[in-house]
């Protein structure tokens, strides 16, 4: 194939007494030729760019050694990689290869000394997320493996690297990292068994606070909103990683889901503040605590605060880094700080809780002496339950900031993270007494009923 393409790239270069160019694009190949002849205005280097590469070759000086005419030409393959494989790369160290860029084939093409009067270089962009540990090799096809004569990284960095070349030929850029370990077994327990667990208690969480809806002290709209968003944004991520393997070569869906996923997660703690807002406003009429069903925000304001706000951010930070979505896991890629896109105002949200409630607290110290003692345990169980749920959800992604740093945090994270909703069930409903009453009722009427 790559013979072929090369006399079909001959084909496109026409003598010229100046200069001329032409392109052509496929679904899975572009070619970019250019060609000086002998009365050309060109005296610089020449630079032709491709979608993902842009090369800077001594042009004149070749057509000097070639009776002032000379012709080049720049082929990129997206789909090729999947049979020239990085794997054919072979080092001492067994590493895990990974291609960071097209197939690309630099030639020559109707030009009889290709001898190159200084070295060519490729400015790739990567086409993966970059390991900052990994190691980036610019390698050629010598017809059955990859190999680096002729071919040095002059610089690199996260976005994309400068591959010099004393030769022409097929090329490629690969990235050599350290195989990760076989599946850790504890990250196995958390995706197999720990999450499905955690789901699964975020439902019966949900149903309750549904069936108990008129019922304040148990549930209110921002917690069961809170509980649908942590719902589906766990069951999205579960699936996610669950058939990662197909998703993550499509990276359009990739990103998609990984905006998805920063909304859902966002909503979540969005929705963790309008409950702190609503316990703030129910402070603020402690003698109307039990009848305090309107109290709070309007539903529409909660719902444009819990929902708008969220899917906003997401919108102005894919308009603004379209290419930040749609990591190597479907989440959202670290080059550029981007991540602070979610962690941000993760961080503003807990930040804004932790002084709503010491205002809660400076309120209670005062108001709780004029109350009646039944009135009094309920407003401080409520405030409770309310500062636990917090720390519930935002514990694991303070951890979060460091999870890449250390895997025993990592995995603690993830743990914490899995069991949100179980320890939101156990919280609002387990530990309920109310709830336990209302448990106790159903059950006694299902058993009445299969009598």
């Amino acid at each position: 194939m790559l013979q072929s393409t090369e006399k079909l790239v001959a084909t496109l270069v026409e003598p010229t007494f100046t200069q001329s160019s032409k392109t052509l694009r496929t679904n899975t190949t572009e070619v970019k030729t250019f060609a000086v002849g002998k009365n050309t205005t060109v005296t610089t280097s020449s630079k032709i760019e491709n979608k993902n590469v842009s090369m800077d070759i001594d042009l004149i000086g070749i057509a000097r050694n070639n009776h002032g005419a000379a012709a080049v030409a720049l082929t990129s393959f997206t789909e090729m990689g999947s049979i020239l494989k990085a794997d054919f790369f072979h080092t001492i160290n067994d590493t895990q290869k990974t291609m960071m860029s097209p197939i690309l084939t630099a030639s020559l093409p109707k030009t009889t000394n290709k001898t190159l009067t200084s070295p060519a270089n490729f400015t790739i962009i990567h086409i993966k997320e970059a390991d900052p540990q990994g190691q980036m090799s610019c390698v050629y096809w010598n017809g059955s493996a990859w190999l680096v004569d002729g071919c040095d990284v002059t610089h690199t960095n996260s976005t994309h690297t400068v591959c010099t070349c004393v030769h022409f030929s097929t090329f490629c850029l690969i990235m050599q990292t350290e195989r990760p370990l076989e599946q850790d077994q504890t990250m196995e327990l958390v995706n197999r068994i720990l999450l499905p667990v955690g789901l699964g208690s975020l439902t019966l969480a949900l149903l309750t606070f549904a069936l108990c809806h008129k019922n304040t002290t148990v549930a209110t709209p921002a917690r069961l909103n809170l509980c649908a968003s942590l719902l589906l944004a766990h069951l999205l991520f579960l699936l996610v990683q669950e058939f990662l393997h197909l998703i993550e070569p499509h990276k359009v869906i990739c990103s998609v889901l990984s905006g998805v996923l920063q909304v859902l997660f966002l909503s979540s703690f969005a929705w963790m503040f309008l409950e702190t807002i609503w316990l703030l406003h129910s402070v603020l009429r402690l003698r109307e605590l039990r009848s305090a069903q309107n109290n709070g925000p309007h539903w529409g304001y909660q719902c444009l605060i819990g929902y708008g706000a969220p899917f906003t951010v997401v919108a102005i930070s894919a308009g603004l880094v379209p290419e930040g979505y749609g990591s190597d896991s479907c989440w959202l890629k670290h080059e550029k700080g981007f991540v602070w896109s979610f962690l941000g105002p993760v961080c503003c949200i807990l930040g804004m809780n932790t002084i709503l409630f010491t205002i809660i607290l400076i309120l209670l110290r005062s108001a709780l002496a004029k109350m009646q003692r039944a009135n009094n345990k309920l407003t401080r169980t409520l405030v409770f339950k309310t500062l636990m749920q917090s720390v519930i959800i935002g514990t694991p992604w303070i951890l979060g900031f460091f999870a890449t740093k250390s895997k025993e945090v990592d995995i603690v994270f993830h743990v914490l993270n899995s069991q949100q909703g179980t320890f939101i069930f156990l919280l609002h409903c387990v530990l309920n007494q109310e709830v336990q009453r209302q448990y106790w009722n159903w059950f006694r009427k299902i058993r009445h009923a299969n009598i």
